[in-house]
């Protein structure tokens, strides 16, 4: 099992004026990548600019950050040439994509979709999230620390620029390298990447973690069609597996955001949230996540319900009296 691990760089409309700018908000302009063993040890590397072919100017934010002009982007290949040398250099050997962030998974996949090419995957993609494992191995499993940050917290040496495609690669490696070698257990807190939805019932995602449990869900075509799904709207103890009476039921303070509490016998309160996500397909899925939470914690979920419900009576008693 092999490590690719890989940075983006892209570019955006200065304009948004684009008719392009819907189907891909970001143009991948460089990939840059290192490839690990399983023991950690570098055993290749790949980096190489994209020829624009969407966005000609190079935004004024972006040019800033990532320190590359319009000029350099002309000399490099178009951005199939390069994802499919990229794709070929990564190898036939099984391999766990590895990124900082969330991001650069799901705009190669956009990218690839823009110019149609095959999939990555039919359903969603288990990666390492070096952000995320970082934050869980050295810090308090909650914070997101810039890859900067992360590289002085370990007292790293920075022997090549940050912003560019190649070189975050390089300390995100050596940084996934120093979990692997000190704590490795870390990388089980695997991470999924959603930008194709589980395409049925029996594909969708259910995995349970050191302290919660995460359900993807397939696509529906409305929001009331989602929460109308059992499974979705289900609360069930993921320690011991029983079906349990909701204490609050679920509701939404921003529309997308929904909470629910429930009580196991057993084990105690359990919080529910869900995340209502929009597919490439314009339908949605849901992010469930399930976790144990603390009696304080359910009076304070209990208050801001309460909350809701208020102001919700308020907005219909202003509806009628208009």
């Amino acid at each position: 099992m092999n490590y690719i691990v890989f940075d983006l760089e892209w570019n955006q409309s200065s304009t948004g004026q684009e008719e392009e700018t819907a189907r891909l908000p970001f143009e991948i302009v460089e990939i840059g990548a290192v490839k690990l063993n399983c023991h950690g040890f570098r055993i290749g590397e790949f980096g190489e600019l994209i020829k624009p072919a969407v966005y000609h100017e190079m935004n004024q934010i972006t040019g800033r950050l990532i320190h590359l002009q319009m000029q350099e982007l002309e000399g490099g290949r178009p951005f199939v040439r390069v994802a499919e040398s990229f794709l070929k250099w990564c190898g036939e050997e099984d391999y766990w994509f590895c990124t900082w962030g969330s991001a650069d998974l799901t705009e190669l996949q956009r990218n690839m979709k823009f110019y149609e090419m095959a999939p990555l995957s039919k359903g969603p993609i288990a990666f390492l999230d070096v952000q995320k494992l970082f934050s869980i191995a050295f810090e308090d499993g909650k914070s997101r620390r810039s890859l900067e940050h992360a590289v002085d917290y370990l007292q790293m040496e920075k022997d090549i620029p940050f912003h560019r495609a190649f070189g975050d690669a390089h300390y995100t490696a050596r940084i996934l390298a120093k979990i692997l070698a000190e704590k490795p257990d870390t990388l089980k807190n695997l991470s999924y990447d959603v930008f194709h939805p589980p395409v049925d019932r029996k594909s969708e995602i259910k995995v349970r973690f050191d302290n919660y449990e995460k359900f993807i869900s397939r696509e529906f075509e409305s929001r009331a069609e989602a929460f109308a799904d059992r499974e979705v709207a289900a609360s069930k103890c993921y320690l011991c597996h029983r079906n349990l009476r909701k204490k609050i039921r679920w509701f939404t303070p921003n529309g997308k955001n929904y909470y629910c509490l429930a009580y196991c016998e057993i084990h105690g309160y359990m919080k529910g949230k869900i995340r209502v996500r929009k597919s490439s397909e314009e339908k949605v899925y849901i992010v469930k996540t399930t976790k144990m939470t603390t009696p304080e914690e359910a009076v304070l979920l209990k208050i801001r319900s309460e909350h809701v419900k208020k102001q919700q009576r308020e907005h219909l008693l202003r509806q009628r009296g208009s």
